[in-house]
C-alpha cells in the first residue's frame, strides 16, 4: 500500500493505520516542497513529522518537533541576537544536523531518509517525493513568499492568490516511487492541504499519471471538514484563492485520479455531488481526537479497498 502524506494530518491518519495493518505494508511518500534551510541546516519539516510520529516521539500538544524536547541551543541563539522564528528543540537538531551533514558528503535524501527512520525504528518505508529540489512558493497580495515565512514566520495571515512549486518541473521521482505506485494494491491521500502538501507531490514528473493509471484503487481523505481545516491553512488558502471551503471542492481538484472519496459525517450532503464527479463518496468520522478515532479512520480506508488487514 501506497500513501501520500503531507505532515500532522498525514501522520495522524498513518498513526492508526500502522495499528490495523502491518507497517512494513505501507510505503510512504512524503512532501519535501517545505523543506527549508534553517540556521545553515536542512529542515525537511513533512518527512520528519511523519517520522516521529511513528517512532512514537513526536509532540502531541506542538503537533511537530520531539515530545519533551529542550530548547537550549534555539535559546543560545536568540541571545545572540539571531532570529529564532523557526522552532527547533535540541534533540531535533540532531536529526537536522544529521542530514546536512549526510547531504554535504553527497548522500540522497531518499537514503538519509532510511537512515533516520531504521536509527529511530520506524518500520514503515518513508521517502521524498524527490531527490530533487522543489520549493513551494506562495505568492500573495503582498508578494511572494517561500512557504515557511508564510506559514510560520507570518502565520498564514497573507491572502493567496496562487502557489507554484520551483523546480517540480525538472524534477524527477525519487527511486521506486513510481514503480510503488504502479505495484501498490491501493493508493491513500492522507488528509493532508491540497495545495501545499498533496499538491507538491502531484506536480513531479510521472506521479500524477501513474495515480491516473490506478485511480479506481485510490482513495483521498478530506482535510476539509464543516467548512475548516482541522490542522493547517487549507480552508484559508481556498477561501482567498476563490475556491469554497468544502470537501467536494477537495474531491473536485483529484477527480482525474482518485476513485474513493472519504468525507466526514458532517458534510454528509455533499456525498451525492462527490459523486457527481464520478468518485464514490464514503462517509465516515475523519476527526482524528485520539488513536480510537485514528484507527477507526484507518479501518473504514482498509475496508472500502478490500484489503486484507
Amino acid at each position: 500500500m501506497v500513501a501520500l502524506a503531507g505532515g500532522v494530518g498525514a501522520a495522524r491518519f498513518l498513526d492508526g493505520l500502522t495499528r490495523v495493518l502491518a507497517p512494513e505494508r505501507i510505503f510512504i511518500i512524503g512532501n519535501t516542497a517545505d523543506d527549508a534551510e534553517i540556521h545553515g541546516l536542512h529542515i525537511s519539516p513533512d518527512l520528519d513529522t511523519v517520522t516521529y510520529t511513528l517512532a512514537g516521539l513526536a509532540d502531541p500538544r506542538r503537533g511537530w518537533g520531539i515530545r519533551g524536547d529542550s530548547f537550549r541551543c534555539l535559546e543560545a541563539l536568540g541571545r545572540l541576537g539571531t532570529d529564532t522564528w523557526f522552532q527547533l528543540g535540541d534533540r531535533d537538531l540532531a536529526i537536522h544536523l544529521f542530514r546536512t551533514e549526510r547531504l554535504r558528503q553527497g548522500a540522497r535524501l531518499i537514503d538519509i531518509t532510511a537512515e533516520i527512520t531504521a536509527a529511530l525504528g520506524v518500520r514503515s518505508k518513508i521517502v521524498p517525493m524527490s531527490d530533487d529540489r522543489i520549493r513551494t512558493r506562495i505568492c500573495t497580495t503582498t508578494g511572494e513568499l517561500e512557504f515557511q515565512a508564510y506559514f510560520v514566520k507570518r502565520r498564514a495571515r497573507d491572502r493567496v492568490i496562487s502557489v507554484r512549486f520551483e523546480g517540480a518541473s525538472e524534477a524527477t521521482a525519487a527511486r521506486g516511487v513510481i514503480e510503488a505506485i504502479a505495484n501498490a494494491d491501493a493508493i491513500i491521500l492522507c488528509p493532508s492541504n491540497p495545495f501545499i502538501s498533496i499538491g507538491p507531490i502531484l506536480a513531479v514528473r510521472g506521479i500524477r499519471e501513474a495515480l491516473q493509471i490506478k485511480r479506481d484503487r485510490v482513495v483521498a481523505i478530506s482535510p476539509i471538514v464543516g467548512g475548516r481545516a482541522l490542522k493547517g491553512p487549507a480552508a484559508h488558502m481556498m477561501k482567498s484563492m476563490r475556491l469554497r471551503p468544502a470537501a467536494v471542492e477537495v474531491a473536485r481538484l483529484y477527480s482525474d485520479f482518485v476513485g474513493i472519496f472519504v468525507l466526514d459525517e458532517i458534510d454528509q450532503k455533499q456525498a451525492l455531488l462527490v459523486a457527481q464527479l464520478g468518485i464514490r463518496p464514503v462517509v465516515a468520522n475523519t476527526v482524528m481526537r485520539g488513536m480510537r478515532e485514528k484507527k477507526s479512520l484507518a479501518r473504514v480506508v482498509v475496508r472500502q479497498l478490500e484489503i486484507d488487514s
